[in-house]
């Protein structure tokens, strides 16, 4: 079972959480399903860039990046190398992201 660890900002504090993950879920679907807020502006259908993440680590456990996830991804804000969307980053194995 993965584990993904969540690391963001709440009330002035950074606050990181543990997840037991399902192997095939997307991290917007882990996140929603523990209580952390990742926002969904389009119900995560690769609408919109408001559940960017950042991949500190385990890059490679998550599936490949398509050409719409890539698109959508120009309009995030704070884009960064290491930026996915939670809804298109399916986990295979361990990952560490930052909400930004």
């Amino acid at each position: 079972m993965p584990k993904v660890i969540f690391i963001f900002d709440k009330a002035k504090e950074t606050i990181e959480k543990i997840i037991d993950a399902e192997t095939g879920q997307n991290i917007l679907e882990i996140a929603l399903d523990n209580g952390i807020g990742l926002a969904h502006n389009c119900g995560g259908v690769c609408a919109c860039s408001t559940c960017h993440v950042h991949v500190l680590e385990g890059m490679e456990n998550l599936s490949e990046m398509t050409e719409e996830e890539e698109e959508r991804l120009d309009k995030a804000w704070d884009l960064q190398l290491n930026s996915r969307l939670g809804c298109q980053a399916v986990v295979s194995g361990n990952v560490k992201v930052k909400i930004p």
